[in-house]
């Protein structure tokens, strides 16, 4: 029989969160349910919710950066135990049989499964039965177990939870285009993206550099990492730091100067944008093409390396620096993201259901 659990949920963009009863699904024979423990607040629940991307179903609960213990397991599961520690990142099934899928890079499904199609995300998105997902702001969630990740002991559930979105979304570049010991990698941006991001290159052994506004942030940047802190608004910047960079992280969803920061990489460098601006940039072609530079894209990670890179940060000593607020919090988190005012990343603890 479905699940009733307690979630909050929004009726409408302009509605307040209210924390209600919602259904989860009857776990199926390769489902496991979890109980979550906390639950991180990501940028891209708020523009959901807020309807700002313009395809939001309501009522809608989001959250895909959610951290529990398995409680139950379906008759057909092998890879987990009740009371593992687990995690559930951005979606949550895919067809499993396309050629993306079995390079481990679910995330760019192509294929179809039941009524969904390519990958479904963990909230806000058609289900294999048609039904739309809910997210993790809630006290359980069912899955199937091909989407479920282990947390590793050394992690806190808090400090876990935004690994499974904010986490991977900077661990996968960084080691798609191989930062190393001796390469020069510059994060662009410090909030929940881009303190991983310096967190992570710095692990990897890279020579970092936050690039940021001010240098406001300068003291936490190298507290996470950092070796150099440049302010970008200083006179002069973009000419003096040409040709610094082999790697740049873009982590800001704003408009950027995409030339001048193409500038800054050296021969053969590569800009990849995990950030996503409300407008379409310009592309000068003739920035790319004279250095024999790459601007690429980057989502998320496929379900093994996401575990890759838990493990990774539990190896290195580090998760997510977050602040855990309670479910009558959320509204006043959001605005307080908005607003960059949070290090790094919210948590919702549901205890406090």
């Amino acid at each position: 029989m479905p699940i009733t659990v307690k979630a909050l949920q929004k009726a409408g963009p302009d509605q307040p969160f209210r924390v209600v009863q919602i259904a989860r699904r009857d776990p199926r024979p390769d489902d496991v349910v979890i109980a979550i423990r906390a639950a991180g607040i990501c940028h891209s629940d708020i523009h959901t919710i807020r309807n700002e991307w313009g395809r939001a179903h309501f009522p809608l609960t989001v959250g895909h950066e959610i951290a529990g213990v398995v409680e139950t397991v379906g008759s057909a599961v092998t890879r987990w135990r009740v009371g593992d520690r687990v995690g559930v990142g951005c979606m949550v099934n895919s067809c499993g049989r396309c050629e993306e899928c079995l390079a481990g890079q679910e995330q760019c499904c192509t294929g179809t499964n039941g009524q969904a199609r390519g990958m479904v995300g963990t909230y806000d998105s058609t289900d294999v039965d048609g039904t739309i997902t809910q997210g993790g702001y809630a006290q359980k969630i069912v899955v199937n177990e091909r989407f479920v990740c282990r947390i590793p002991d050394a992690l806190g559930f808090e400090e876990a939870a935004p690994l499974l979105c904010a986490g991977i979304t900077t661990y996968s570049p960084l080691a798609a285009w191989n930062a190393r010991p001796g390469s020069r990698v510059a994060v662009v941006g410090l909030g929940g993206l881009g303190h991983m991001g310096v967190q992570i290159a710095a692990a990897r052994g890279a020579e970092v550099t936050v690039l940021t506004r001010t240098l406001r942030k300068e003291g936490l940047a190298r507290e996470l990492g950092a070796d150099h802190v440049l302010a970008t608004s200083e006179p002069e910047f973009f000419k003096a730091h040409r040709a610094s960079f082999d790697l740049i992280l873009n982590t800001i969803s704003a408009q950027i100067p995409l030339r001048s920061y193409l500038g800054l990489l050296r021969p053969r460098g590569v800009m990849v944008n995990v950030g996503l601006p409300p407008e379409p940039l310009d592309l000068p072609m003739g920035s790319l093409i004279g250095g024999n530079k790459v601007l690429a894209g980057s989502n998320i990670g496929g379900i093994a390396q996401t575990q890759e890179m838990l493990d990774f940060c539990a190896e290195h000593g580090f998760g997510a620096r977050i602040e855990t607020i309670g479910v009558d919090q959320v509204d006043e988190a959001y605005d307080r993201v908005v607003a960059g005012d949070v290090r790094f990343r919210f948590v919702i603890d549901t205890s406090t259901f």
